[in-house]
Order: C-alpha cells, then structure tokens, then sequence
C-alpha cells in the first residue's frame, strides 16, 4: 500500500465535509418535495398538507390568514431549500475535479451509484458493502491506497441483517424491492433469472444480496418485493453482521466523494484469513484472500491504532475466525 499525501488527506477531508453538507440540503429539498398547498374541500379553498407522490396528506386546521402565513413561510424555506442545495452540488464538482487532479479517484462508478441510491432511500444502515469493493472504504479510512491488483472486482455484495424488520426495508424501497434501487442506480440491472440473489446490468456488474444462515424456525426467504432479489445465505457472514461498523467517505472513479458502510476492517481481515484456509473456498480465490487480508491488517496496524487486534476486543467474531489472527498479526 501507498500512503497518501498531506495535500490528498487535505482535499479528502474537504470532500467529506461537503458531502456531508450536501446531504443535509438534499434532505431540506426532499423535505419540501410535497409539503402545502391549496385545495378545494366541499367547496372551500383549504389548506392541504400532503406527505408522499400518491396524493395522501390532510387538510391544515387553521384559518385563512394563519395558512397564508404558513404557505408562504414553506414556499420561502422551499427556496432556500433549493438554493443551499445547487450552491452545494457546484461546490462538490469543483471538489470532485480536485480530487481527480490528486488521483483520489478510487472506487468504481457504480459501486458509488449503489451506494447513493441505498443512502438517498435511507437505507444505509440496513445493508453494508463487504467483499472487495469494502477495501475502498478501509483505504479511505486510514488514508492509504492499496494496489490495484488487490482492488479489482467486477461485483459488489450487500450483505443484509435478517434480523432486521423486512417490512420496513421493503417500505423504504417503494414496494419496487432491491431491484428497483438498483434500477436507479443503473437502469439495465436486471436479475439473472427469477428469484436469483444476483442481479447484472448491461456492462456484466453484479450485485449480490446475501445473509448469514438463518435458523430453520425462518423458512421464508429474505427478499423486499414480488419478483425480486432473494438473499442467498451464506456461512460465516453472521460474524460481519455482528462486528461494529465503519461508515466513511470514498471517491469514485470521476472524483465524486459517496458514502460507504462497511465490517469493523479487523473483522473484514479475519473473515478473508479464514476464507483462504477453508477447503471448500475456490483455490484461485484463496490467494488473493489472503494478500487483502494481510493488506486491510497492516493497514489497521499502521494507520487504526484504536482498532486493536486484541482478542478481548474481537469477541464478536468466532473463534475459529479469531484464530486466523496468527496468520495476520506477528
């Protein structure tokens, strides 16, 4: 790995910062996308509150006077809303060319997208990114760039905490499922057939949906939609879903900065050392299992020191998991 300049930790920190103004105005718009309006109500001209696209809201109980006021007071903060948000977008462009000038341009374009259109529903939180792609956010994290034979990969996974209320995922996601966030990301994505875990757009991404094995007492799948993705499980994922989360700032390959959650990194270390020792693992995958592993550790061990590789710390993982640290750590 290469550690990053003063000047590219610098213009690292600005685009985080912008990004997270960014959003907050994204939110004031988001915010005002409905709001007040007039309506006719049994022939009355009354105020109506609606609060999402199919037209639902009710009406405002005040007189006349009090929802002119009120009306003008939102259409004024609609405005600012707007305002604050373009002069944010402009000043993030100046910082995404920066960032490209600096060779910040990192993670691949439609990684980003996914991971904007999983922050834009809201949903940030219910899914974290692992596999290779999550080794941008850990570079980022301790101001590194490992090299790019370690970072190459042509899908992303999203892993899913099936403890988690799927009603309330599902509702975040429109009733359009997993598939259609991915459609907002890239409109081609498509699943690779009916009820499959993987989805593919037209240029050969894919998107995984997993989640670690289920109890036999939870036969129905995990999937958010009629016709959409079902989540494969997979063995040894309940100790990434366990672990804590990092949640950072990463730049895409034109220089934008995008939000990513991801595994505590030691536990991402860990998982990939066990990886490489299982039998069962694809052999021309075990190599490179464990180069990542070893490439995220020293990474922690020399930029994260407040992320030890001390086993009272890691009781989160298994101690099979745990036990690969002697592959890791001398």
């Amino acid at each position: 790995m290469r550690e990053m300049s003063n000047q590219q930790r610098l213009a690292l920190v600005n685009a985080g910062q912008l990004l997270s103004g960014w959003q907050a105005a994204r939110d004031q718009v988001k915010s005002h996308a409905y709001g007040l309006r007039w309506k006719n109500v049994h022939g009355q001209k009354r105020l109506f509150r609606q609060r999402d696209r199919r037209g639902h809201g009710s009406v405002v109980q005040v007189d006349l006077d009090a929802a002119e006021r009120l009306l003008n007071e939102f259409r004024q903060g609609k405005e600012r809303a707007h305002a604050r948000f373009d002069s944010l977008s402009a000043k993030l462009a100046e910082q995404a060319r920066l960032n490209r000038a600096l060779r910040l341009s990192r993670a691949p374009e439609v990684v980003a997208r996914v991971c904007r259109a999983l922050d834009a529903a809201g949903l940030s939180k219910d899914f974290i990114v692992i596999g290779t792609n999550a080794m941008f956010a850990y570079e980022s994290a301790a101001g590194v760039h490992f090299l790019a034979e370690l970072l190459a990969s042509g899908d992303v996974d999203l892993l899913y905490d099936a403890r988690k209320s799927l009603t309330l995922v599902s509702r975040k996601l429109d009733g359009e499922g997993l598939t259609g966030l991915l459609r907002k990301a890239d409109r081609s994505f498509q699943p690779l057939r009916k009820r499959h875990f993987r989805a593919a757009n037209d240029e050969g991404f894919l998107v995984d949906l997993v989640t670690p094995p289920r109890p036999m007492a939870d036969p129905d799948p995990v999937s958010f939609a009629a016709d959409d993705l079902i989540a494969a499980e997979v063995p040894g994922l309940q100790w990434l879903v366990n672990s804590p989360k990092l949640e950072t700032v990463v730049i895409d390959e034109k220089g934008w900065p995008f939000p990513m959650r991801v595994p505590d990194p030691r536990a991402f270390a860990l998982h990939k050392a066990w990886l490489s020792r299982r039998l069962d693992r694809d052999p021309v995958k075990r190599p490179r299992d464990l180069s990542q592993a070893r490439a995220v550790a020293e990474a922690v061990k020399a930029h994260m020191p407040q992320l030890p590789f001390v086993p009272d710390q890691l009781t989160f993982l298994h101690g099979d998991v745990r036990a690969a640290a002697t592959l890791l750590v001398e």
